[in-house]
């Protein structure tokens, strides 16, 4: 009996029910429901990075990277800005802070004239022939406070510099050293001890040339009268009163220059200087005397 009941009472509610079919006919979800791997101590042993591959190693190319091909900055061509950039001679700069900061602390001697040999001296200021530096690059930070009266030889000076220079008192003069020169002047104690004699300087290449024979940049193969003239024009410009120097107690140490062929001031061109017996020999051969005397 209680079957039958069973039987009609669901057959009852099938009169009110909607049809049974395939489109509303679910699982039971919790008994399929899936059971998710743990990490590391849990259960597994990768850490979620999987097997095997560059999501395990985490050896994901670069950004930017092409697959093994060229890539697209390689295959456009090279800005003319950039040509042969490497081979390009670099000034490392200075500051007129910086120098008149080595001329208060005694690191450089304002009586005597200054070009790149006493500039490395102070070991405060360093170049590096390899890296292609060829001298100073004078910059003009600083340049209200410099108070100075020197007799300065760089390779690169601004205008500013220059007139900051002269302003008090000073001479400044752009010359150009080559390579082998330069080498010389930042280390002589090492030089003199290879044997050599001092080398001719070699003239500026012709790139450079115009700057070197401009009386503006006070190029050290200007004309002196042309020079005279600039300083007047360049003391009218920015409103200074330029100094006499030919009447200056200090008028032959700011007179003082090196010939356009001469490294070392001092010392000639074919001379050899013997450290360890100290002294130096000339070369006494006509055909030597000539060759290092040309200029």
């Amino acid at each position: 009996m209680a079957s039958s009941k069973g039987a009609e009472k669901a057959l009852e509610l099938l009169k009110y029910l909607p049809r049974v079919n395939k489109y509303n006919v679910f699982p039971n979800r919790e008994e399929f429901s899936r059971k998710i791997r743990k990490r590391g101590q849990h259960g597994g042993g990768t850490h979620g990075h999987g097997n095997k591959g560059s999501k395990q190693r985490c050896s994901y190319p670069r950004v930017g990277f092409e697959g093994y091909q060229t890539p697209f900055y390689l295959k456009m061509p090279s800005e003319r800005y950039f040509a042969h950039f490497r081979g390009r001679r670099q000034y490392p700069p200075l500051s007129l802070g910086q120098l008149q900061l080595m001329i208060d602390t005694g690191r450089i001697d304002a009586s005597q004239p200054i070009d790149l040999n006493m500039i490395c001296n102070t070991k405060l200021y360093s170049i590096d022939p390899l890296d292609r530096h060829f001298g100073v690059h004078l910059t003009d930070e600083g340049a209200d406070g410099f108070t100075a009266k020197v007799n300065i030889e760089v390779q690169h000076a601004k205008e500013t510099v220059i007139a900051a220079i002269e302003r008090s008192g000073g001479v400044i003069t752009t010359t150009y050293y080559d390579i082998d020169s330069v080498k010389a002047l930042i280390n002589p104690q090492k030089f003199f001890e290879t044997g050599k004699p001092i080398p001719l300087r070699k003239l500026p290449p012709e790139d450079t040339v115009a700057y070197y024979v401009d009386p503006k940049s006070r190029g050290y193969l200007a004309d002196p009268e042309k020079i005279a003239d600039e300083r007047l024009a360049l003391a009218q410009k920015y409103g200074y009163e330029l100094p006499d120097i030919s009447k200056d107690p200090e008028f032959e140490m700011l007179t003082t220059r090196k010939d356009p062929r001469q490294v070392f001031l001092g010392l000639e061109p074919g001379w050899v200087v013997n450290l360890a017996d100290k002294v130096i020999l000339k070369p006494t051969d006509d055909i030597w005397k000539k060759y290092y005397g040309s200029s």
